[in-house]
């Protein structure tokens, strides 16, 4: 019996994992990277309620709140905040500012919810006693890009969209830290907005987010993963979200920013608690999204062992066609989303993704906590 000829074998499946790779590439991320904003929509045509939910965030209340009431939006819209049992001095705060804004409405709870824990009882409050049927919702550690936020996000439902998937990234500032998050940040965002493009839309951040009243009412809201503490936007995006009903929104003027965590232990327990609801997403979403996974945490484990096992040329020629087709397309992407400094580095965090899918994944069976803030 022949023995394995196993450089074959490993350079074989070192081609294979590559193949993946350029796949994704080139089938999902390039519509992103290539994507057009849509110059025919209508702005400032239909009224919105935009949600915030907060427990004891008096601080980026009084940061943030500003940059949510003066949006230049002309058509009937309301801010809806939502004070979910805070300790601070968050409802005095809120008083003094309705005093000179109109449209804040503000929801105050004395009570924790029973059997329905985070964030969803709140939010399912403030949309329940939103006005309008286009709900437009952020966080309250988050602050639009401009005043033309409002009109951005809600643009694509003059043409018929039930969902829209907006952009939230994090300051910049620096240190490596800093760059890290902000590449992991655009790495999910290159995922889930180049997947809605390819009529596959899985989830949607709560930093920027809108979907239609209606659409939230008939799917019961957030009855289905109500004994989970987080999804109340990935998974009820991955339940509602089709190929016809989502639309997505990359004018910089559209996004909400955010204060990334400042240290390392902070930022590695805020992303466990965001994975530990992708494993209750649709089975397609599942595979497609561990295939890609597992595909880039093999790639450089399998460079090496077919550069000494294998010849080393063939192996150079493979990993410089997947790093030019990945270059030009996170080049494009980045620019889109405003993040073109990470592009120097992204051979960098590439090889860093390997060490983020050993950490970050035993997240996916981990139970996870039961409060929201």
């Amino acid at each position: 019996m022949e023995r394995p000829d196993w450089p074959i074998i490993i350079f074989g499946v070192f081609c294979l994992v590559a193949l993946i790779q350029i796949i994704y590439y080139l089938y999902f991320f390039r519509r992103l990277a290539f994507h057009q904003n849509d110059e025919s929509v209508v702005y400032n045509q239909q009224p919105v309620s935009a949600i915030v939910c907060a427990r004891d965030e008096a601080a980026n209340l009084a940061k943030n709140l500003p940059g949510l009431l003066v949006q230049a939006y002309t058509a009937s819209h309301e801010l809806i905040l939502v004070n979910d049992n805070s300790l601070d001095e968050s409802k005095y705060l809120l008083e003094a500012l309705q005093k000179d804004y109109a449209q804040l409405k503000v929801i105050e709870l004395k009570q924790e919810a029973q059997f329905i824990p985070g964030k969803k009882y709140p939010l399912s409050m403030g949309i329940r006693a939103a006005n309008y049927e286009n709900v437009l919702l952020t966080d309250a550690d988050c602050i639009p890009a401009s005043e033309f936020w409002m009109q951005r996000m809600i643009a694509p439902f003059s043409k018929g969209a039930e969902i829209v998937l907006g952009y939230g990234p994090y300051y910049k500032a620096k240190g490596f830290l800093n760059k890290i998050i902000r590449f992991e940040t655009f790495h999910t965002a290159l995922q889930y907005l180049s997947y809605a493009l390819a009529g596959l839309p899985y989830m949607g951040t709560g930093r920027n987010l809108a979907y239609k009243k209606e659409l939230f009412l008939k799917n019961k809201g957030f009855s289905a993963h109500n004994h989970l503490p987080g999804g109340d936007d990935d998974l009820f995006i991955n339940a509602t979200a089709t190929g016809k009903n989502t639309s997505i929104v990359i004018e910089k003027d559209s996004f909400t920013f955010s204060e990334p965590k400042k240290t390392w232990s902070e930022w590695v327990k805020q992303k466990q608690r965001h994975y530990t609801t992708a494993r209750h997403y649709k089975a397609v979403h599942r595979f497609l999204l561990g295939l890609y996974a597992i595909s880039l945490f093999l790639f450089y484990p399998l460079l090496v062992a077919s550069a000494f096992m294998y010849r080393w040329e063939y192996v150079l020629v493979v990993f410089l066609l997947r790093l030019t087709i990945q270059g030009i397309i996170l080049r494009k992407t980045m620019e889109k989303l405003d993040e073109i400094d990470l592009w120097k580095w992204f051979w960098a965090f590439d090889i860093w993704m390997f060490f983020y899918y050993i950490i970050f994944t035993p997240a996916l069976w981990k139970k996870s906590r039961i409060h929201w803030k």
